[in-house]
């Protein structure tokens, strides 16, 4: 069988599983099967494929078909350009939470522009925190975009945290981030607090340091949507990292209360929302804590991030 008559074969038996993006599916698992990049692909249609790659390929659109996720089977996603190893310990990274590291670098130098101050284009003496770190896609996105700063990325899964940590060795920035596992924020007491986690210092006797730049794309789906999910997601991906409560948005409101907390005054919060998270949201940032508070639509319209600074 040649690449033509393999990649025909599996377009057809994905399209007919009703598989999403079935043309991308089976063209994902045919390159992760022969190890070869798209324009390879169609470059040498008439090559002819292994008989053991063609058993393999045979295997993953099965797979594929009865509903395990792309990323799952390759084993890999691309987020702001850089591959992640994804498994079933994390959340599959997605291109809308692309618009959180947008929003947060912009953010952070319009707070330089506004207080006079030279740009921190590496992000020097800049302490950040992204809770929920999953698959380290956030934290290793920004550790790449400043790579001066400190980053904490914390997350209540040790499995999830051992994902994050090889990509961040991957991409070389595992000495520039701290992984700890733990609950939202909760290693990381208020100012003046001592501390078990053994943290960068920003003053004397080890007390627990301000941050810049609080980032999160938490669990928002509420449980009662769970029937509505495509299989992929319902059956394959954590439920810890889906799920935010009956609602979907029950964590919020303790993160925020966590980040006034632990922010300088100036410091950002910015929060990846679900569709409908907005209006349970937004109110939680109506306290003197909270100014300049900000909403970003997605590409499809949707409010997708929400930014607030520290006052």
């Amino acid at each position: 069988m040649n690449i033509r008559a393999a990649l025909k074969d599996g377009l057809a038996q994905l399209r007919e599983a009703h598989t999403p993006s079935f043309t991308l599916a089976a063209e994902l698992l045919l390159l992760h099967v022969i190890g070869r990049d798209r324009a390879w692909l169609y470059a040498h249609p008439e090559d002819e494929l292994s008989l053991e790659d063609a058993e393999r390929y045979r295997q993953l659109l099965a797979r594929r078909a009865a509903g395990e996720p792309t990323q799952h089977l390759t084993g890999k996603q691309e987020f702001w350009g850089l591959e992640f190893e994804v498994t079933p310990d994390v959340l599959i990274p997605r291109p809308e939470t692309e618009h959180l590291i947008e929003v947060a670098l912009d953010r952070l130098a319009v707070r330089e522009l506004r207080a006079g101050r030279p740009q921190k284009t590496q992000g020097e003496g800049l302490r950040i925190a992204d809770v929920g770190t999953g698959s380290g896609c956030i934290a290793i996105a920004l550790a790449h975009e400043l790579p001066a700063a400190t980053i904490f990325a914390t997350d209540i899964s040790p499995a999830a945290l051992a994902v994050a940590r090889r990509n961040a060795a991957r991409h070389k920035v595992l000495s520039r981030i701290h992984f700890i596992e733990c609950n939202l924020l909760d290693a990381l007491p208020p100012v003046g607090a001592r501390h078990a986690v053994p943290l960068p210092p920003s003053g004397a006797d080890h007390e627990s340091p301000l941050l810049d730049l609080i980032v999160s794309n938490p669990p928002y789906i509420g449980q009662r949507e769970a029937e509505t999910l495509p299989r992929e997601v319902r059956e394959h991906e954590p439920a810890s990292a889906l799920f935010g409560g009956e609602e979907g948005y029950e964590l919020y409101a303790a993160l925020v209360t966590e980040a006034a907390a632990l922010l300088a005054p100036g410091g950002l919060l910015v929060l990846e929302l679900g569709h409908d998270s907005l209006p349970a949201v937004r109110p939680l940032f109506d306290t003197p804590a909270w100014t300049a508070v900000a909403v970003t639509n997605d590409l499809a319209g949707i409010p997708r991030v929400l930014a607030a600074q520290r006052q």
